[in-house]
Order: C-alpha cells, then sequence, then structure tokens
C-alpha cells in the first residue's frame, strides 16, 4: 500500500538562506513526519528575504532530509502598496475589507504553488501551513479548508486582529498550536473551539558541548548574555542594547552582549566594543554559544513558541526574558529555569543575581534541560501530531 501524502506549506524553506522559529518549525515537523513513513511534499517559494521576497532559489523540486521539495516562483508585488496598508495596521488604523485583501495579495504569494495544490490536492491527506499572517497561507488554507491544518505561530499583535484572520482561523479544518498561551489566544481573538485545537509544538534532541569553546575562540575573558535570531525591533534587540550598555554604566561590571543570527544590531556606539556578532554559525557553535553564557535573553514580547529559549535550556542556561510576553513567561514558569524582566530595574537586578549566584544558575540550568529532554523529546511531539492528524484531518 502506498504511504499517505502531506503536504507542507512555509513561505520560505529553513536552511535555504532563510532563518526563522515559523521556517524551523514547519521543517522538523515535515522531516518527522516523512520518518514516521508519510509521504512529505514540502510546497515552498524561492524567495530568501522575508524583508524583499526576491526569487533568489531556482525553481523546481529537489529531495532533500527525506522531503520532496518544491520551490516555486514568488509572484510579482506592489511593496508600496503593501508597506502603506502594513503601516497603518502596525498603527492600529482601521483598515477596509479590500486594503486587508491587497496587503495579502501584496505580500508574498506564488500562483504557481497553488496551481500545484489545485491538481494535487486531493492526493494529501492533509495540507499543514504557517504562519498565520502571510497571504501564501491565507490564500492556500482559504482555497482547501478542509484539508488545512494551520500552525499559526500566532502573536497578540495588529495583525491578528484583521477581519480577514477572523476567516482564517474559522474556516480551516483545524489549528496545531505550540504552546497553550497561543492556544489561549486564539481562543480570546478568534473563540476557536477545542474541537478544532491541538498543543503540538516541535521537538528538540538533547546535545553536551563544552560551555568554555565558545569564549575560548573568540578570546572572550569576560562574563557574557547571548541572543541568537534576528535583529529588529519587533524582536526587542535595540531594547537589549540599550539595557547591557546602561547595566555597564551603572553596576561597572564588564558584561559583553553576543549575537548570534542576522540583521543589523541598532547598539549605542559605547557598547560596540563589547559586542561581539557572530552572525551565522553552525548548530554546534550556537549551542556552545548557549552553554558558556550567563543568560540566554529573548528581549521580545510577540512570540508564539520560543525555540531557542528551548535550546539554551537544553544548554542548561537560564532564560532572561521580557515580563510581557505571556508565552515566554510561560515556557520559563514550566521549566523553573527562567527569569523575566518588566523594565530596565528588573533587567539589573535579574542579570546581577545570575552572575553572583552561580550555584543557584547552576540549578535553574539543571531543572531547564531536564523539562525540555523529557517534554520535548521527539517522540512525545511525534505522537502529538499523529494525534492530530487522526482528530482533524479528513479520513
Amino acid at each position: 500500500m502506498a504511504p499517505e501524502r502531506l503536504a507542507f506549506v512555509c513561505p520560505r524553506l529553513a536552511g535555504e538562506g532563510a532563518v526563522g522559529g515559523a521556517e524551523t518549525l514547519l521543517k522538523n515537523l515535515a522531516i518527522h513526519a516523512a520518518a514516521r513513513g508519510f509521504a512529505v511534499d514540502f510546497l515552498t517559494t524561492c524567495a530568501q528575504s522575508h524583508f524583499t521576497w526576491e526569487n533568489a532559489l531556482p525553481a523546481g523540486t529537489r529531495r532533500m532530509d527525506g522531503l520532496d521539495v518544491h520551490f516555486f516562483p514568488v509572484d510579482e508585488r506592489d511593496a508600496g502598496e503593501f508597506l502603506r496598508i502594513q503601516q497603518d495596521i502596525d498603527r492600529g488604523r482601521a483598515v477596509s475589507a479590500s486594503d486587508e485583501l491587497c496587503w495579502l495579495r501584496n505580500g508574498v504569494n506564488s500562483a504557481a504553488l497553488l496551481r500545484h495544490l489545485e491538481q494535487n490536492a486531493a492526493a494529501y491527506r492533509a495540507i499543514v501551513l504557517g504562519p498565520y499572517l502571510f497571504g501564501l497561507t491565507w490564500f492556500t488554507a482559504l482555497a482547501h479548508p478542509a484539508r488545512a491544518l494551520l500552525v499559526p505561530c500566532l502573536h497578540d499583535e495588529p495583525f491578528a486582529r484583521l477581519a480577514c484572520m477572523k476567516r482564517l482561523f474559522a474556516e480551516t479544518a483545524g489549528c496545531l498550536f505550540n504552546s497553550s498561551a497561543e492556544r489561549e489566544l486564539a481562543r480570546e481573538l478568534f473563540g476557536v473551539p477545542d474541537a478544532k485545537a491541538r498543543l503540538v509544538g516541535m521537538g528538540l534532541d538533547p546535545f553536551d558541548v563544552d560551555p568554555a569553546a565558545f569564549a575560548r575562540r573568540h578570546r572572550l575573558a569576560a562574563p557574557y548574555v547571548l541572543y541568537s535570531g534576528r535583529r529588529e525591533p519587533l524582536k526587542g534587540t535595540p531594547l537589549l542594547c540599550d539595557y547591557v550598555q546602561t547595566f555597564r554604566e551603572r553596576t561597572g561590571r564588564d558584561v559583553k552582549l553576543v549575537f548570534t543570527g542576522s540583521g543589523p544590531i541598532d547598539a549605542p556606539a559605547a557598547l560596540a566594543p563589547h559586542v561581539l556578532d557572530a552572525g551565522f554559525v553552525g548548530e554546534t557553535e550556537k549551542h556552545e554559544a548557549m552553554a558558556g553564557a550567563v543568560a540566554f535573553v529573548h528581549p521580545s514580547v510577540n512570540e508564539s513558541f520560543g525555540i531557542v529559549l528551548l535550546e539554551a535550556f537544553l544548554a542548561r542556561t537560564t532564560g532572561l526574558v521580557r515580563a510581557q510576553s505571556r508565552v515566554l513567561v510561560g515556557q520559563c514558569r514550566a521549566a523553573g529555569a527562567g527569569l523575566w524582566f518588566r523594565h530596565y530595574p528588573d533587567f539589573e537586578a535579574q542579570l546581577l543575581y545570575l552572575l553572583d549566584n552561580p550555584d543557584a544558575r547552576a540549578a535553574l540550568g539543571r531543572r531547564g534541560r531536564d523539562h525540555v529532554a523529557r517534554e520535548y523529546a521527539w517522540p512525545v511531539i511525534e505522537a502529538k501530531f499523529l494525534a492530530a492528524l487522526a482528530d482533524l484531518a479528513p479520513q
């Protein structure tokens, strides 16, 4: 008997010059579904940059990691119209239904990808797609609602309050959430019923690395805090730079700030000599950077699932997160492995505590590793995913 087929749809493929939590999540779920016996088509675009959405990769199909990965060209778009409407949305202004549709059409779309699904949708047990706020996700889900399982990666942000998003969540067959906090937000915003909601998330594999390796390689003699991911205001990285510089000035403590990932670092001039931008690094070096840090700082408010925070826990490193992010605070609470800050005085107090109490910091790290190794082992996540398919996807 031929294996059941699944389609995964994501605007970018993680690892093809693209980095992001949603992309990583969808790709890893697809790889593990293939390992469990499904025939998996991963449908994505030729884009790498989530700023320009230019076609940077060749169209066509490649066999990668047990998946048939189909790259489709991005449609031409009116970036000016997209940015005009997005600015209104960001500022909380009322947006008409026609402008919402214009915003979706001029984000990222691929008519070629939609044609593939029009011709092949009946062959797929389910179409697993996300994240929620892209035109490609919206048009795909609304074209095939009975097969669409949305992995929304939902944030509490202005885009989530658009009328078009209420329709998206109402019409899809089901939603696969990453955290209970994200699921509660979907209940508050869209009234997503329990019958259509499942908690799945993503698995992580434990690792062991030398916690001194990163500092040795980069000649770091002082303690450091680490951030990994995109550097941009929405992720809170300018705030983090300001806080670390203020911390250095007020306390006189020589603490460095290390970044891995991509994007410009908006730091005060006085902090620049104490910032290490390691850029894109391999998984081993990223984990070494985590293991050697005093804390992994995640200054973002809008998160649906802190993958890098869980990785830091696996590295036995304490998380230090924004109190305004109920998802990240929830992960810290569940693991018993993190602290949080509402404003600068909290940040200073928590960082001083971690610097001056290495035994307590080590205990937090052990609890974090144990929690993630237990709750986010891939067999646990795979079982949740298979159960969600059985409950939500048409037979």
